[in-house]
């Protein structure tokens, strides 16, 4: 997918709901940090009920040219509000942060530093210490763990809100469901692997109550196993079906005739044998065989299904040189 090339220094996308109270402040914030560079900031609105939207469109016809706004019908998730600020972002760095003010503007001025001088493609802050209930904080600690082991990417925080990214990035990747918690996996999987880290400050939420919740914990590790499938087999889905399906049928096979070995041996020196359809193994290996092919078979149609996808080539392109 080609894209134009960047009319900022700096793009700032907030995604939110409801957090009428805490946006013009955060607006100032940043506003102060970033003085001296191009910007905007884009507050995309995940379906508030109070007065987000009406503050963003003032806070817009105050500075037209710097505040951006982007309302959505209903509350889609954080990822796609995030998706669609991604989509509109025109800066040649982007970060990501949370409309509650427990993100710090302070520290993007240095984030960005690290993301330029350091040659990284992506920045993700690192809440050392958390103001936030052990509710929260002892479900991310697990669901950080995990993801570590899973990515093999060696960061403290994947779920931070406050990030920092190359332009080239944010559109190269595509974040849906609940993939946010997982963008730097993303980006990994899209060929930007330079990650960095940066402890940041976190602040207690002044306004307004937090989103999180146990839903949103399960709906992680669900989200992060189909992340980590897709990173693995997401271009060749018959290197896992078909090797499940034909290890499944060979193990099963091997036990069905087995036991009608031991029927026929039985049969031939006159020993009691039971009949096979009395023996509880002969039907799990006749299941057995059965969930084998139809692995197979899945995984074929996946091979095919991969095949007709329009991304199946996309591919990203450090460099090319070409004669004349």
């Amino acid at each position: 997918m080609m894209h134009t090339s960047p009319s900022f220094d700096v793009s700032v996308v907030i995604p939110l709901l409801d957090e009428e109270e805490s946006l013009r402040e955060l607006t100032s914030g940043i506003e102060k940090v970033l003085d001296g560079l191009s910007f905007e900031i884009i507050f995309v609105d995940d379906g508030s009920q109070d007065g987000s939207w009406a503050v963003i469109d003032q806070l817009h016809q105050a500075q037209p040219e710097v505040i951006r706004g982007i309302r959505f019908a209903r509350n889609y998730g954080k990822s796609a509000a995030l998706q669609k600020g991604f989509e509109a972002a025109q800066g040649a760095v982007v970060f990501t942060m949370d409309a509650d003010l427990q993100d710090d503007p302070e520290e993007l001025p240095a984030m960005r530093q690290q993301l330029l001088e350091g040659g990284l493609d992506l920045v993700s802050g690192w809440k050392k210490e958390r103001h936030d209930p052990l509710s929260k904080t002892l479900p991310t600690k697990l669901y950080n763990w995990a993801t570590r082991r899973v990515s093999g990417i060696h960061l403290h925080d994947f779920n931070c809100g406050l990030k920092c990214y190359r332009w080239q990035v944010v559109k190269a990747i595509e974040v849906q469901g609940e993939m946010h918690r997982y963008i730097p996996m993303l980006a990994k999987m899209a060929g930007f692997d330079k990650i960095g880290e940066k402890v940041v400050t976190h602040h207690a939420r002044p306004y307004g109550v937090s989103k999180f919740g146990l839903e949103r914990f399960t709906n992680g590790v669900l989200d992060l196993m189909t992340v980590g499938f897709i990173a693995r087999f997401g271009r060749k889905p018959m290197h896992f079906f078909g090797l499940l399906g034909i290890l499944m049928f060979m193990v099963s096979a091997g036990l069905f005739l087995g036991i009608g070995g031991y029927k026929v041996w039985a049969l031939n020196v006159g020993a009691e044998a039971k009949n096979l359809t009395e023996l509880s193994w002969f039907y799990v290996a006749l299941t057995g065989m059965i969930l084998g092919a139809q692995f197979f078979l899945s995984g074929f149609l996946a091979e095919m299904v991969s095949r007709n996808d329009p991304a199946r080539t996309d591919y990203r392109i450090l460099a090319r040189l070409n004669g004349q």
